[in-house]
């Protein structure tokens, strides 16, 4: 083995944990559709433990039904939406703005998922990107708050901390 690839091998798991960022599983889906999120957690904050999770729901995500996790306790925020969404056929015009779980201890050198699903309505634009802001809290008070949504011009690699993405597409 040369000792170049020693040095990028060495470079790339200093590096690791700082460009892992909490991403979507499947990052593309159609509006008009149901869709399951995967929100996956690579690591904690600065190497401690994560304790507590949390998904901010974007305007025109509706109808949202988080999955519980063992050894976390599962909490739903509710509110109003913007507007009144149709949901086969039923006006909606509020549910679930945040989900939470917290109470379990993802360590650092661990990764686990988090997962709920929902309605992507109509209203939603298709061609482009639905931000899904995620806050993640650590023991000792740490915090990595992935809630940066690219200006125009921009993508998610010019951020820190970039909220997950998912490409919206035309309904099918």
């Amino acid at each position: 083995m040369s000792i170049r690839i020693v040095l990028a091998t060495l470079a790339a798991l200093v590096a690791g944990p700082a460009f892992a960022h909490v991403t979507l599983e499947t990052q593309t889906a159609a509006v008009g559709s149901t869709y399951k999120a995967v929100a996956r957690v690579p690591h904690g904050c600065k190497g401690a433990a994560t304790i507590k999770v949390r998904v901010q729901i974007p305007e025109g995500v509706i109808a949202v039904k988080p999955m519980p996790k063992a050894g976390w306790t599962l909490e739903t925020v509710k509110g109003p939406y913007a507007k009144a969404y149709d949901y086969y056929g039923t006006p909606v015009s509020d549910g679930v703005r945040e989900v939470v779980w917290s109470g379990g201890r993802l360590l650092d050198e661990h990764y686990d998922e988090f997962v709920f699903r929902a309605f992507l309505t109509t209203d939603l634009k298709p061609d482009t990107t639905l931000h899904v802001p995620v806050v993640q809290e650590c023991e000792g008070g740490g915090v990595e708050r992935w809630i940066e949504i690219p200006a125009a011009g921009k993508s998610a690699d010019d951020y820190k901390f970039p909220a997950p993405g998912l490409k919206l597409t035309p309904k099918k």
